[in-house]
């Protein structure tokens, strides 16, 4: 498993405690430019771009093995050995299984709205919506919005996807191989196999949306016994925007 070396953000003072932010799937690390700034007040943070996102590099393999080893190789590429790590959905995943595998190198895990689970959901339609966009006839975002809006109606989730849309030369291009999305989208839904493998039990935090139902308290507890858990009031999967104050603050007193 060759790892990739990384882009990343970096903010904060240097000789604070390093805490790492992996995002998910279809997100960069500018989605958490916001969080990042404010936990910086108390951490040295860096958020990563994962492999196949924002300015990190392609690979066809993707899936939570290699994005743990991405994650090593990015540590000891900076000197540190023990970090704390905040992981959201995809994000959240990659750094439970990290942990289990390597947990001498954690400190503190914060797992964002997600649980070490295969999900039933698919991400087929939203793939394939944007894989149809006539990228050729768009001749700006909001007629690549008003195309994109007939497939898929949440419309912040739509300006979301729509950050991975770039110009260059004049043309709009995606960002992101969708190819590669497409054929790996299951191992992100799922999560690798633990039979033999060993609990994390150091301190773990769990924080979910009210309106969300990705953390499943079983599930959770089965690998991550010394877990709390907690909710996020009015906020659903991306509670670290709709309530990022909150969110802060969790992150912060766990983290203290």
């Amino acid at each position: 498993m060759k790892p990739l070396p990384l882009a990343f953000d970096e903010f904060g003072d240097p000789a604070a405690r390093p805490l790492v932010i992996l995002h998910g799937f279809f997100a960069s690390s500018r989605n958490w430019r916001t969080i990042a700034k404010k936990l910086a007040v108390r951490h040295h943070v860096y958020v990563l771009d994962m492999r196949n996102h924002g300015a990190s590099p392609h690979s066809p393999q993707m899936d939570y093995p290699v994005m743990a080893t991405d994650l090593k190789y990015f540590l000891d590429q900076q000197g540190v050995e023990r970090v704390n790590l905040l992981g959201h959905s995809m994000g959240g995943k990659a750094a439970m299984w990290f942990a289990l595998n390597c947990p001498d190198s954690v400190d503190k895990l914060i797992v964002a709205d997600i649980s070490p689970t295969r999900y039933r959901h698919s991400f087929d339609q939203t793939i394939q919506a944007l894989q149809n966009l006539p990228l050729h006839a768009i001749n700006n975002r909001k007629e690549a919005d008003e195309i994109l809006a007939e497939t898929i109606g949440d419309s912040s989730y739509r300006q979301f996807l729509l950050q991975n849309l770039q110009l260059e030369a004049g043309e709009y291009r995606w960002r992101v191989d969708l190819d590669i999305f497409y054929r790996t989208a299951d191992n992100i839904i799922g999560f690798p196999d633990v039979e033999g493998v060993t609990p994390y039990s150091e301190k773990t935090l769990f924080l979910g949306g009210e309106h969300s139902d990705y953390i499943r308290r079983e599930d959770v507890r089965r690998l991550f016994p010394a877990a709390r858990i907690k909710t996020i009031p009015d906020a659903a999967h991306w509670l670290h925007v709709q309530a990022p104050e909150l969110f802060c603050d969790e992150v912060d007193s766990f983290l203290a």
